[in-house]
Order: C-alpha cells, then sequence, then structure tokens
C-alpha cells in the first residue's frame, strides 16, 4: 500500500540512466566535501543514490518547483544526512541563506532555463565556495558554437522552440564567463549520450 510520500516522488528515466555515471565522476571529488549544495535537484533521485554512498556529506538539496521538492523530500525521507530542500532561484541576486559549502552541484539546468540563470549559478557559486571547493555541471554543452552530435543539435532546436531562452549553452563561454568569477576550469568528462560533466574549482586563496 502506497503513503503520501511515495505518491510525491517523481521518477526521472534519464535520471535513473545517468546516476551511476555521475556517482562514478563525482566520487573523487566527495572523499573530502562535508557541505555540498545541489542546485535544480529536480526529482531527488540523484541525490538519493548519491547521499547514502557518502554519510560523512550534509547534502543541501534545493529547487523552484515545489513538486520537485516535495519529490525530493520523498526520495530522502530518513536521510539524516540530507536537509529539507530549499527554494532557492539560480537567478537570485544572493543566497545568503547557505553558508560556505566545498561543492555545488548542478545536473541539467543551464540549458532548460534563462541564460540568466546560468549566469546566476555562477556567479552566486563563486559566492558560498569554500576555497578549493568545486562547482560540478552535467548536461550537453556546445563547443566554439558547435554541436557534439547531431542529436544535440535536434535537441537544441527543440529547446529553443519551447522557450527562446532556453538552449545548449557554449562551454567556451561558461569557461569564461566562470573565469570571471574567479572558478577556473578543472575539467571536463565524456559522458554517456553525448553530454559532459565539467567542474570549475575556487582556487584556495583569491590574492
Amino acid at each position: 500500500m502506497s503513503n503520501a510520500a511515495d505518491e510525491d516522488r517523481l521518477n526521472f528515466p534519464a535520471t535513473e540512466r545517468n546516476r551511476d555515471s555521475i556517482l562514478h565522476v563525482l566520487t573523487p571529488w566527495l572523499a573530502n566535501v562535508k557541505q555540498a549544495l545541489e542546485v535544480a535537484s529536480g526529482s531527488g533521485q540523484h541525490l538519493a543514490h548519491l547521499a547514502p554512498r557518502f554519510p560523512h556529506v550534509n547534502w543541501i538539496p534545493s529547487d523552484l518547483d515545489p513538486a520537485h521538492r516535495r519529490s525530493v523530500a520523498a526520495w530522502t525521507a530518513n536521510m539524516e544526512n540530507v536537509a529539507a530542500p530549499l527554494e532557492l532561484d539560480a537567478m537570485a541576486v544572493s543566497w545568503a541563506e547557505i553558508g560556505p559549502v566545498d561543492l555545488v552541484f548542478c545536473a541539467n539546468m543551464i540549458h532548460i532555463a534563462p541564460w540568466e540563470a546560468c549566469l546566476g549559478l555562477l556567479a552566486r557559486s563563486a559566492e558560498i565556495l569554500a576555497p578549493r571547493g568545486a562547482l560540478i555541471l552535467y548536461g550537453p554543452f556546445m563547443e566554439d558554437g558547435r554541436h557534439n552530435a547531431k542529436s544535440n543539435a535536434q535537441f537544441d532546436e527543440s529547446l529553443r522552440s519551447r522557450d527562446p531562452s532556453w538552449g545548449i549553452r557554449d562551454l567556451n563561454e561558461v569557461t569564461a564567463i566562470a573565469a570571471g568569477h574567479n572558478l577556473a576550469f578543472e575539467t571536463k568528462i565524456a559522458m554517456p549520450a553525448n553530454n559532459f560533466t565539467v567542474i570549475f574549482q575556487r582556487p584556495l586563496s583569491t590574492g
């Protein structure tokens, strides 16, 4: 017999498919992390997969969509190292309610949101990341204005037809803006389905 929490759980097939690949890439970066923020947590399936495997990490989920926040809470119920999901806007001028964190993770958000959401994510992450903290993005990217697969070009067209402010972002542009916020490009890792994990890091010293 299902309960209310079960009924709140959303199930995104793509999240189920990519969660192990993301787990593999994040594992070395989470070794010394104490506080981690997930921006645009979606269904909560990523966090439900990660949190039990990294009990030393205090996870802060967030999402603007109340249905998503309910789903996150349902997926992570009884996980002591997961906070209640926050209503967090990537385009906000401040994330003052969040203290310093060691890692910010955001999957599949910046192409399904206005460009200003990507700009805000970069700026706000730079403000709250501790020295040597990492911003980790997952999703599709262009490079030098070119897609890395025909399917991504078609996906980009579909996104822009749904909302002109959406679209696959160019990694070169994202990297340049991140550098302006003192977030250095560390690496990019090819992932299944023509996606990438991209990692930026705040330096030990800003001086």
